[in-house]
């Protein structure tokens, strides 16, 4: 029960909260870039500090980042098989190797 009366408590203070335009410098580029009204209670609202670099800096942190651990593949490749049961030509989004053999996307689904 208390901890609902708590909850309750946190939203109305974070309702009354009034938030203005700020202008911040970002630490990478030394650009300033404006931390918007919206942005602050968003930001408030999901327990986040201020950002500390503009949104150019942090999108190309963001991609070198997911390149960096393999986040975006590049393109996919495709593998001409020919099918272990029925014998037609598919392809497959993976390199097969010999040891295991490989259906088309029918026989796969029929538990070949």
């Amino acid at each position: 029960m208390k901890m609902l009366h708590k909850i309750k408590r946190k939203k109305k203070t974070m309702q009354d909260q009034t938030y203005q335009n700020e202008q911040l410098q970002c630490v990478e580029c030394g650009k300033i870039f404006e931390f918007s009204a919206e942005d602050q209670e968003f930001y408030a609202q999901k327990g986040y500090s201020s950002p500390k670099r503009c949104p150019e800096c942090r999108e190309n942190r963001k991609a070198r980042s997911n390149n960096s651990r393999g986040g975006y593949r590049s393109e996919r490749r495709d593998y001409n098989v020919t099918c272990a049961a029925c014998g037609c030509q598919t392809t497959v989004p993976f390199k097969p190797s010999n040891d295991r053999p490989v259906f088309c996307s029918d026989c796969y689904r029929k538990g070949q």
